[in-house]
């Protein structure tokens, strides 16, 4: 019997493993929304070969070579996967049990080294959950716990195999704001000087020490004994003579920051939190930062798009929920891109984002409300789709249902702005996904409430 088991686990771990073949196909039928930010084009086509994308629009313009399989859209919609920015998807199942959660390393010595690519479950049910509310690419980060640093965040997909991981070192994670002060010690203050320390550390560290630069694909750094390191970053922060300089790690993965090669996100809410994370430019020019949250982002929206760093907020922060947020507005979205910012939707909850087509609903609603700043609707759907791909570093490849981009696409059974709209299907690289998870399954195992027909135990 355990003989048995073990087989059946290792050919299902093959079958995950083994990649499939990716579809060629034509879709017809359909309103399309291309994701990059023009209106919905009824009577539309997409053309998927070798898994991305080679045409996309109006059927009449549909290429002659369009071959593949057929399928016939039934008037629904299609439009590029949704990808959400700055959630944990793939680092814990269940919160409370801390075994199964990765999304907080309060009691590590580790701070900015830390890296979530390895922890990166790609069968966590909410994965799945999400893939079937069509996202299909996913930013994942820690929130910061024990240091202002809350490490390297990875770009992921929600495809149904091993291998999540798109990007991995994608970007670093800072708080500035009251979180950051808490962890600090307590100040505002001390947040910006031990920031700024340790920028100043990675500078002296990539320079003097002669670490190798970094590319986009491959951030890894050789601490063999050939590569002189200053004795100051090694050992222990209490071997350090009470100074506060990072583990060499810590400084080692700040590198590619100071230098302009990995963005970073800076955690900021306050208007003033702002205009301070804006004028480190001025110190560390090449700082390729997005900021996160910006809630009160609408009172210095001239002073952001003037500096041209992009925001990732909140789709429906409209109360105040401490200090830093008592701007809050629903309409700070609408405002900053009135002014000019690229601005991509973030979920409130970063363990939610299956959302966010709610959220985009919502401030294309505000549009109708007197003296409310809302988004068209091809705003809105960019702003979960294109923007935050290109914020990521991922423009033109995903988000978007243009030749040459990723097969990523949703076949919806309505406008995916309406809160009644789900996903029919969904394509990951020209493949498609399947769309069931703990939670469907639940739910057609208790369709029928005949009590006399009790629930059988849990198949394994």
């Amino acid at each position: 019997m355990k003989r048995a088991i073990a087989n059946a686990a290792s050919v299902l771990a093959l079958a995950i493993a083994a990649p499939a073949a990716a579809q060629n196909m034509t879709v017809t039928n359909v309103t399309v929304a291309t994701g990059d930010g023009s209106d919905p084009v009824e009577n539309g086509a997409v053309v998927i070969q070798n898994g991305k994308v080679v045409y996309a629009g109006s059927a009449a313009g549909m290429p002659a070579s369009a071959a593949g399989t057929a399928v016939d859209g039934g008037g629904r919609w299609v439009t590029p996967g949704i990808f959400a920015t700055v959630t944990t998807l793939g680092l814990w199942d269940v919160g409370a049990v801390s075994e199964s959660n990765d999304t907080r390393a309060g009691d590590s010595p580790f701070s900015a080294a830390l890296d979530v690519a390895p922890a990166i479950n790609p069968s966590s049910q909410h994965i799945l959950v999400h893939r079937a509310a069509g996202i299909t690419r996913a930013a994942t980060m820690m929130p910061p716990s024990s240091s202002i640093f809350g490490g390297q965040g990875a770009i992921i997909d929600l495809g149904a195999d091993a291998n999540a991981v798109v990007r991995p070192r994608a970007f670093q994670v800072v708080d500035l704001g009251e979180g950051g002060a808490r962890r600090a010690g307590g100040s505002r203050v001390s947040a910006h000087a031990l920031f700024r320390n340790a920028l100043r550390e990675a500078t002296r560290l990539g320079d003097d020490a002669r670490i190798p630069g970094r590319s986009s694909s491959r951030q890894d750094v050789d601490f063999g004994d050939d590569v002189p390191l200053d004795p100051r970053l090694s050992g222990n922060a209490s071997e350090r003579e009470g100074d506060v300089l990072l583990t060499r790690f810590d400084a080692a993965a700040l590198v590619p920051v100071v230098r302009g090669e990995q963005k970073l996100y800076v955690g900021v809410e306050r208007a003033s939190d702002i205009r301070s994370v804006i004028a480190l430019k001025r110190d560390f020019p090449r700082l390729d930062m997005v900021l996160v949250g910006a809630s009160e982002g609408w009172l210095v929206a001239s002073d952001i798009a003037a500096a041209g760093i992009p925001v990732i907020a909140d789709g429906l922060d409209d109360l105040p929920q401490n200090f830093e947020e008592l701007a809050s507005t629903q309409s700070n979205i609408g405002r900053m891109v009135k002014a000019g910012v690229t601005v991509a939707i973030n979920a409130s909850a970063m363990e939610n984002p299956r959302n966010l087509n709610q959220y985009a609903g919502n401030l294309v609603a505000l549009t109708r409300i007197p003296g409310a700043d809302g988004l068209s609707w091809g705003q809105a759907f960019a702003a979960i789709t294109s923007v935050p791909a290109r914020i990521s570093g991922m423009g033109g490849r995903a988000g978007v249902l243009a030749p040459g981009a990723m097969g990523d696409l949703v076949i919806w059974d309505g406008d995916p702005l309406e809160v009644g709209s789900v996903p029919v299907k969904v394509y990951i690289d020209g493949l498609e996904q399947p769309l069931d998870s703990h939670q469907s399954r639940l739910k057609e195992r208790y369709r029928d409430l005949d009590e006399s027909d009790l629930p059988k135990a849990y198949d394994w």
